[in-house]
This record gives C-alpha cells, sequence and structure tokens, in this order.
C-alpha cells in the first residue's frame, strides 16, 4: 500500500462525516475511533480490503448502511436520461463497439471516492476525441467476439448505464453482470442494476461481497463459479483493478478512467488518463 491511500482514507472518512456526523461532539467521538481503526490497519493487505473494513464500520457507527443511496437513485437517473441519446450516436457510428466503449470509460467519472469530483456530460464529450493512454480495445473486441461465455464485473452506480450500452453494442448472447454484494461508496448493487434495466441485456449476480472492489477470496460461490467459467473477464473501474491487478489472468481486461497518480504510477499513465487493458499485458 501506498502510504498516500491513508489520507484518501481519511478525505473519504470526512466526506461522510460532513453527510451524517451529527454534532461536533459525535464527530470528535467519530473521528477517534476511524483512526485508532487506520493506526490498527494491516497494511500489507489490498487497499480494498482495508477500504471495505473501515467503510463497514463507519457505515455501523453512523447507523446508516447505505450512506450514498440518494447519491446512486440520482446518478442512476441522470445516466438514463442519457440513454437514447447516446445509443443514437452509437447506431450512428462509423465503428458503434469504439463508440460504446468510450462512452463505457467515461461512466467510469461517476465516483464519491475521496477527492474526486465529476463532470458527467464534460467527461463525455473528452472521451469521444481522447487517445487511451493504454489502448488494447482491438485485441479486445476480438476477444469478445471469439468468447463463448463473458463475465462484464460492474462498478458505479450511474456508470452501469455506460457498461449496459456497451454491453448492448457487444451484441454478445452469454454475458454474466456482477455488481457488489451490498453498498459500498456509490457502488453498484442489485438494486441499482434492476433500476437500470440490466437484467435485460446479462444475467446480473453479486459478487457477495460490500468491499469496493472485487477480492477473489472474499466473494461468493456464485461469483466465484461465474469468474472460474468465464472466457473473457472485463473488470471495470480502479477499485477493481486495485482488487485483481496482480492476478495476471490473460481472460482479464481492465477499462479504467484513472483517478489517482498512485494507480497512474503503476500504470506508468497520468491520473485523467483513459485506460483499455490486458491484465495479462506487460504494463501491469
Amino acid at each position: 500500500m501506498n502510504h498516500q491511500c491513508l489520507f484518501c482514507f481519511c478525505r473519504s472518512f470526512d466526506k461522510l462525516l460532513q453527510k451524517h456526523g451529527g454534532d461536533n461532539e459525535e464527530r470528535l467521538r467519530l473521528a477517534k475511533k476511524f483512526f485508532s481503526l487506520l493506526a490498527e490497519a494491516d497494511t500489507e493487505k489490498p487497499t480494498p480490503y482495508i477500504a471495505r473494513n473501515i467503510h463497514a464500520i463507519i457505515r455501523e457507527n453512523l447507523g446508516d448502511p447505505d450512506p450514498y443511496k440518494k447519491e446512486k437513485h440520482r446518478n442512476n437517473e441522470q445516466a438514463l436520461s442519457l440513454y437514447n441519446e447516446l445509443k443514437e450516436k452509437i447506431s450512428a457510428s462509423e465503428d458503434p463497439f469504439n463508440r460504446a466503449l468510450r462512452y463505457a470509460l467515461a461512466g467510469n467519472i461517476i465516483d464519491y471516492g475521496p477527492s474526486h469530483t465529476f463532470d458527467v456530460y464534460s467527461t463525455l464529450e473528452k472521451v469521444e476525441h481522447s487517445d487511451f493512454a493504454i489502448d488494447h480495445s482491438l485485441q479486445l473486441e476480438s476477444r469478445i467476439n471469439d468468447a463463448d461465455n463473458i463475465l462484464y464485473i460492474g462498478d458505479n452506480a450511474g456508470e452501469i448505464v455506460f457498461d449496459k450500452l456497451f454491453i448492448e453494442t457487444m451484441t454478445h448472447p452469454n454475458v454474466t453482470f456482477a455488481v457488489r454484494g451490498a453498498p459500498a461508496i456509490n457502488d453498484a448493487t442489485w438494486e441499482d442494476a434492476e433500476m437500470v434495466g440490466m437484467d435485460r441485456v446479462a444475467n446480473v449476480i453479486t459478487n457477495g461481497y460490500d468491499a469496493p472492489s472485487t477480492i477473489l477470496e472474499m466473494s461468493g460461490s456464485e461469483f466465484r463459479h461465474a469468474f472460474d467459467a468465464a472466457d473473457l473477464i472485463i473488470a471495470k473501474g480502479q477499485g477493481n483493478f486495485e482488487g485483481l491487478m496482480n492476478q495476471k489472468d490473460q481472460r482479464l481486461w481492465f477499462l479504467l478512467m484513472v483517478k489517482c497518480q498512485v494507480i497512474g504510477d503503476l500504470l506508468g499513465v497520468k491520473k485523467g488518463d483513459f485506460v483499455v487493458s490486458n491484465g495479462h499485458s506487460s504494463h501491469l
């Protein structure tokens, strides 16, 4: 773990306190407990594992099992309002696959993690004309066409509408879409997938865990079976990258917008860059 990750945890906790922390006395009590937990965290564990434990305890102490529920609902509605317009643009494009892939990447901007603000509309405009810092998109398209069974691991609420557009454009008959097993920041859960109609284009399952990532050893049996059985695995977003980057599995493909320079340094790119990368590549 990079030391900067600890400061990210602090900023994330402060955001939650600003939303749900009660009066100053209550915030001080929760802050003291948080810093005690942070001091005891096992920094040999992957960052998402520690993030999961910290957020679980924060939610318990705030008395709110889903602190970002309203934001997730609003992000789903915002993305759905763009759905028809973007679908028309994809259909009219000379390369529908590439255009849909770009919109899926743009959707990754929706994130309530620490020190992150976002503008969906400007990101959609940016991604239409941006070069990818790592671009294995042609190889990905070829692998999708050859795969019998695809597992697509989702990331955030709202973002999954853009994932839905991409999955529709794939026109693949056997796609499984995985969401989190329970609320984790603003990550998508079963409720979000149902709201955006993901079940109409893919078989929706949960990963059986409440980390803002995919941690295989903590995932449920249904997800593990889908992971093992897939010919191709698309992992969306920085959180899933952090949880799976050490797998070195040629079936793994990472689609993400880089949101911190710690991850940028691991990939050899800059914060804000778009990445389409095979998990078995030399970049990882």
